[in-house]
């Protein structure tokens, strides 16, 4: 491919770069990565892909230029290695309580009864829920051993490596517990999970719709998030 076209399709696809960069930034400290940061990187990925998108496979090359640019971003956070091992705790120990109290209750708990179980303050607990969004929400770890292997390890993986839980309701065993704890969800938490995940909204274009600040919007999907990943943790698949 000659210059000339490259540099046409990296400029067609920069409002996808823009997008999804706007889609993992919420997650991530400005101290960490700005935006202008991540777009950048961004573009390198969109580069990469143009460069290696195979025309004769059954893909378009927008959702394989997606792939590619989500996955570059995610690298250079990981390759950072930002996440301090207490935020890490603090994450197990929410997903913990709300899988503890869903059982308990035999409903989605509030934050006043997680609060009150972790024995933190309204405030604190909202810190926590702040810290959580840039912990990994899904991988293979939720997962139980040898699933991948066994369910076809690429769809699995694509759709972990997306940041797209719901992209795993495709698979039979998941299928059940996931729909059941998605429609028990409350109201609003569930409404993010769909504009975040089916319509592709940024957070905050749900905020906008909602009337929520950005962060409220970000706090409701790690809640929704941590509410499924303790179903996850509690079934044996």
């Amino acid at each position: 491919m000659d210059k000339k076209r490259r540099d046409e399709l990296v400029i067609k696809y920069a409002p996808l770069v823009k997008n999804i960069v706007e889609r993992i930034a919420c997650k991530v400290p400005a101290y960490i990565a700005d935006r202008e940061d991540l777009i950048n990187v961004g573009i390198i990925g969109l580069i990469a892909a143009i460069g290696k998108f195979d025309e004769t496979r059954n893909v378009q090359f927008e959702t394989y230029a997606r792939y590619r640019i989500r996955g570059a971003v995610l690298d250079e956070l990981r390759a950072r290695d930002w996440i301090p091992r207490s935020t890490r705790t603090k994450n197990a120990k929410l997903v913990d309580a709300f899988s503890l109290l869903q059982k308990q209750f035999g409903r989605p708990p509030d934050d006043e009864e997680v609060s009150a179980y972790l024995g933190v303050s309204l405030e604190s607990y909202y810190e926590m829920l702040d810290d959580a969004k840039g912990v990994t929400l899904l991988s293979s770890e939720d997962l139980p051993p040898d699933y991948c292997e066994k369910h076809g390890s690429y769809e699995i993986m694509e759709g972990i490596d997306r940041g797209n839980p719901l992209a795993l309701l495709a698979k039979n065993e998941l299928k059940n517990i996931l729909k059941q704890s998605i429609d028990s969800l409350p109201e609003k938490e569930r409404l993010v999970l769909s504009l975040y995940y089916y319509e592709e909204m940024t957070m905050k274009e749900i905020g906008i719709i909602l009337k929520l600040t950005e962060s409220r919007v970000c706090q409701l999907h790690s809640k929704a998030i941590l509410r499924l990943r303790g179903e996850l943790h509690e079934s044996n698949l």
